[in-house]
């Protein structure tokens, strides 16, 4: 393997003050939601959470739904 000559090699562009300039700083991750979720702590009975978790990949996300629903027809 032949080494590294920038005179060949080298296709990154100068990091000259102009070039630096119009850099913008990266955004990472997931995007922010407007409505966050928040994480909480609650304890349940074994069976039951053996029988959500039993329900597959998404048992909390179908868990939040159901309280959403409820919420919003207020029965709790």
């Amino acid at each position: 393997m032949t080494r590294f000559d920038p005179e060949i090699h080298d296709d990154n562009p100068s990091m000259d003050a102009a070039f630096v300039a119009g850099m913008k700083p990266s955004r990472r991750g997931r995007p922010k939601m407007e409505t966050p979720k928040v994480a909480v702590k609650i304890r349940l009975d074994a069976k039951t959470v053996e029988h959500l978790r039993g329900s597959g990949p998404g048992w909390q996300t179908r868990v939040n739904d159901l309280l959403g629903k409820l919420v919003a027809t207020g029965q709790i």
